[in-house]
């Protein structure tokens, strides 16, 4: 038997109702970076315990050679609340202690940038409370570092850091890292080896998760397992893993050949053309456009960031850590002619005398029996039903019309944008904790104001939000599952097919057996799954995910990608899961210094953004178009003539250093609905649609063709490579051109 540092020796474990691990003999030797996967409640934090000593196996015992140091980041932090975050974190280390070496310095300012030194850890966020904790661990050295799902409450740029920061913390072949995260890319990234815990074993792979797909997925096949739709999800993801463009440009970790062999018959992920065709039957052309779009929020509203808010409320501001990265923060003010000091423009951008008058009218409607519902509920409820709606004004016509000006000083998050959103369109955004993310989503669906500009929905838009509370849930918590699954339709179609809601509840990962378990009984993974059951069964046409991978193992998340694999709507999600962003989306963009910014090259572009920032580059051009899926995506020009207006913004750096200047005009005026073609115009645009049906059937034989070569292509020949995705992104674009092109033709011939 091997001699591990760390190890187990015949360890048996089991809880009241659950065996976790049976006879399990499984150790870790110094120079091991192993990531370790399984489903919720399989034991991956139980076997981190069982190595930290803090759980005693039924039997069996655990290893451990002498004077061997093992650090650990549990889900749950020993953090005294009455401590600083100097005592807690820094553990009482001076200023010049920890500043005055490089890799100390650089944990703290990338994990307790912006946070004072001297607040409570009793009156921290949980997610500044994680970041202490982590900082805490990484400051000391430790032979073997285990950390339980590190990336919760990270944002990209650090969760990028931390992958960098563990990569290098040790010479080859020296110290030991364990790692519990559903963070597919970080796996890839980070690990040398897997570690499967399932059905009270630990199953170990060779090489990071790519590696893992493979070798699970050709165990698979030679044993002939009955798991058929667990195998087929991992056959699925191996394939996009296999052709993504963006997945082949970084270090490949298995073999290529092998990969094809086993996706051969793999479909591509979506059919995009015929889901687009699908989403316009829906949806008609427009969804959601926001038009000069500009969001200031006041000094004193707290909405903008809540770690930041509680921090402010709860600190000192004195001795405050310079953060690694500090994106662009833009402070402006504008002028807003109002005829009434409740205009939900002033109250959304927390003005406080527009906030006492709406609280003062409201608490008035009650008294007289008007109904006491806030305002906030009714625009919920409307949001979720009904589209049709323009949120905002059109400033040029309010500037002739309005008896009083307002001035609205403050944080600025959008600064005259224009983006629209189109049938059928996959959008993932990217951005840093606090830049705004969760406002741009209230934007998009109506339940938040813009300060100035407008946000046009389109008639037949339905909304559902997948938010990071599960407030929703909640209140059904005394109800069981059965019951609740009663109250919708009794069957759905999905990819072509006739499901039941029962059927869909197995589909992501429940069992016949609970449907009879309260609502308030179900884990957090499984309230999340739920949760995206709900709404999946309310059938919106337009889905706004924020963070949906939260509490979701990688089997889980795989479930999740394959059913949305198949959604016919239009998909806006939010995550720091670069991996699960650039699965479920088309386009990635980034909402940074008050823009949302387009990232072609997928989430890395953003990571590229945020190091030209760091080395005191400027952040790129405004472009004033780019390519949307369908071709409505992106900033677009202004329709009719500028007008005159009261809006004038002023941006000012972050650090109150330059400032620049941008006004907001008139937004575009809608386009007439194009006119029904007949007589030999009918015959010709028909005869059009079939050139560009067949033309695309070629396209998609040559973009097939294309991903095969790149697959079959020299991994480490990045130059052929970019030639060849080149061609693939051309041949994309070409697609897309037609795509509207079709569109636009079908709906004048009325199909």
């Amino acid at each position: 038997m091997p001699t591990y540092d760390i190890g187990l020796e015949h360890v048996s474990l089991a809880f009241a109702t659950k065996t976790i691990f049976t006879d399990v003999t499984q150790g870790v030797f110094e120079g091991d970076r192993i990531g370790i996967v399984g489903r919720n409640g399989d034991g991956k934090s139980t076997l981190l315990h069982l190595f930290r000593g803090t759980q005693e196996p039924d039997s069996g015992r655990v290893t451990k050679r002498g004077g061997l140091t093992f650090g650990m980041l549990d889900q749950r932090d020993p953090l005294d609340d009455d401590a600083t975050i100097r005592e807690a974190a820094l553990e009482g280390r001076a200023d010049y202690e920890w500043a005055s070496d490089n890799a100390s310095r650089e944990i703290v300012e990338a994990l307790l940038g912006g946070m004072s030194l001297d607040a409570k850890v009793g009156s921290l966020s949980g997610g500044q409370r994680r970041r202490a904790d982590l900082a805490r661990l990484l400051l000391k050295d430790w032979d073997i570092l285990a950390l339980d799902e590190p990336t919760n409450h990270l944002d990209v740029v650090t969760i990028h850091w931390l992958a960098e920061h563990l990569k290098n913390r040790w010479s080859k072949g020296q110290g030991a890292l364990l790692l519990v995260t559903h963070d597919r890319w970080f796996l890839d990234e980070v690990c040398e080896s897997m570690w499967e815990v399932h059905d009270g074993v630990i199953e170990p792979f060779e090489g990071g998760y790519s590696a893992y797909m493979l070798q699970r997925v050709e165990r698979d096949r030679q044993a002939d397992v009955r798991e058929t739709k667990r195998r087929n999800l991992a056959r699925k993801e191996l394939a996009w893993l296999s052709r993504g463009a963006r997945a082949r440009s970084t270090k490949q970790k298995f073999h290529v050949k092998a990969a094809r062999e086993l996706i051969a018959d793999v479909p591509p992920m979506r059919n995009t053309l015929e889901l687009k065709q699908m989403a316009t039957s829906r949806l008609g052309k427009q969804v959601v456009d926001l038009v000069d779009v500009t969001q200031i929020f006041e000094k004193t509203a707290i909405d903008i960031d809540p770690d930041a808010a509680a921090l402010a409320d709860s600190a000192s501001r004195v001795d405050v850590v310079d953060s690694m990265y500090a994106e662009p923060q833009l402070h402006g003010s504008v002028e807003v002619a109002v005829t009434d000091m409740t205009d939900p423009r002033l109250v959304d951008a927390g003005v406080p005398e527009a906030v006492a008058a709406a609280e003062e009218a409201r608490v008035k409607a009650e008294r007289e029996g008007a109904g006491a519902s806030s305002s906030d509920d009714d625009r919920a409820v409307r949001r979720m039903n009904t589209g049709g709606e323009t949120i905002g004004v059109d400033t040029a016509a309010e500037a002739t019309s309005a008896a009083r000006k307002v001035t609205v000083s403050g944080r600025e998050i959008l600064d005259d944008v224009t983006w629209l959103i189109g049938p059928g369109d996959r959008f993932g955004i990217v951005g840093a904790n606090g830049a705004g993310k969760s406002t741009l989503l209230k934007l998009i669906d109506g339940t938040l104001t813009p300060t100035v500009g407008r946000v046009n929905i389109g008639k037949t838009v339905k909304f559902a939000v997948l938010s990071q509370r599960l407030d929703e849930l909640e209140k059904l918590g005394k109800y069981k599952i059965k019951e609740v699954l009663s109250r919708y339709k009794p069957s759905y179609i999905v990819d072509g097919k006739e499901v039941t809601p029962g059927q869909l509840m197995e589909r992501l990962g429940f069992e016949s057996a609970q449907l009879m378990t309260p609502i308030r009984d179900l884990s957090g993974g499984q309230k999340r799954r739920m949760q995206l059951l709900l709404i999946l069964l309310d059938e919106p046409n337009v889905l706004i995910m924020d963070e949906p991978g939260n509490d979701l193992d990688t089997d889980m998340l795989a479930v999740m990608e394959d059913l949305l694999d198949t959604w016919p709507g239009t998909l806006i999600v939010v995550s720091h899961d670069r991996y699960l962003l650039e699965r479920v989306t088309d386009q990635q963009f980034a909402l940074i210094g008050g823009k949302v910014r387009h990232l072609p090259g997928g989430v890395q572009d953003y990571l590229d953004m945020v190091e030209d920032l760091k080395n005191g580059k400027g952040l790129p051009a405004d472009e004033p178009g780019f390519a949307g899926t369908g071709g409505r995506s992106g900033r677009a020009g202004k329709g009719g003539s500028s007008a005159a207006t009261a809006v004038t913004a002023t941006a000012v750096a972050g650090d109150g250093g330059s400032s620049t200047s941008s006004s907001a005009t008139s937004g575009a005026q809608e386009a007439p609905a194009a006119p029904k073609l007949t007589g030999k115009a009918f015959h010709d645009a028909s005869k059009r649609v079939n050139a560009i049906e067949r033309k695309l059937a070629k396209l998609e034989e040559q973009k097939k063709d294309l991903e095969e070569r790149m697959a079959a292509h020299d991994p480490s020949d990045y130059e052929g490579l970019n030639k060849l995705n080149g061609q693939l992104k051309a041949v994309a674009d070409e697609s897309d051109e037609l795509t509207m092109e079709w569109m636009d033709l079908s709906e004048q011939l009325g199909q």
